[in-house]
């Protein structure tokens, strides 16, 4: 078995509703949403497996993926997005419409001024390092899909290249986007690298 073990974690297509602090909220992909999956996808089909999170606007793609070429899926609970607590399905707009700072200080300091009823960034990298921990091991020496959330996603990368969970909402996360991971070797000896970010199945 290879000792190297690739990851490409794609972020879902726009929701119907389009940009808004969805976080637990189980909104489908839009028209928009599927055609930008499947573009980013095209026919390309590395993967011998799929994972994703639970909510519809990533498996409802993964599913798809999986059926299309065959592969295994699961779903795992842990890499669902992160709780934005009383922010969830409100827009930029109507958050500042009530506190114009409140959107500064949470970017500022998300682990202070997270918003209220929100997870804590411990609470939500907890669960996120499990799930990614999860499927390094599962699926060692393979290369896999995982359709998530700009939230785990950031969260990965933070992981991934040793930075404060403090700074994950200052790396941007585009709908569709795909970032790939290599791990070389395996336990504590095993590397992992950024590959590249915001790209798509044939970089």
């Amino acid at each position: 078995m290879s000792h190297t073990t690739v990851i490409d974690l794609i972020r879902h297509g726009e929701p119907v509703g389009g940009s808004k602090y969805r976080g637990h909220i189980d909104d489908p992909l839009s028209d928009k949403g599927w055609r930008q999956m499947r573009e980013a996808v095209a026919e390309h089909s590395p993967w011998q497996a799929v994972v994703s999170s639970p909510l519809s606007r990533c498996c409802d793609f993964a599913e798809e993926v999986a059926q299309r070429y065959g592969l295994p899926v699961s779903i795992d609970d842990r890499l669902m997005e992160i709780g934005f607590g009383e922010w969830e399905g409100k827009t930029k707009d109507q958050i500042s419409a009530t506190d114009p700072d409140a959107l500064r200080r949470f970017y500022d300091d998300p682990i202070t001024h997270r918003p209220p009823g929100a997870e804590t960034l411990d609470e939500f990298e907890a669960r996120v390092t499990a799930a990614w921990n999860h499927v390094v091991d599962r699926h060692r020496g393979h290369h896999v899909l995982l359709v998530g959330h700009a939230g785990v996603i950031r969260m990965v990368m933070c992981h991934v290249l040793g930075m404060p969970v403090a700074h994950m909402f200052r790396i941007n996360v585009v709908n569709a986007g795909i970032t790939r991971i290599r791990i070389d070797g395996q336990g504590a000896d095993a590397l992992a690298s950024l590959m590249f970010h915001g790209g798509r199945v044939d970089d």
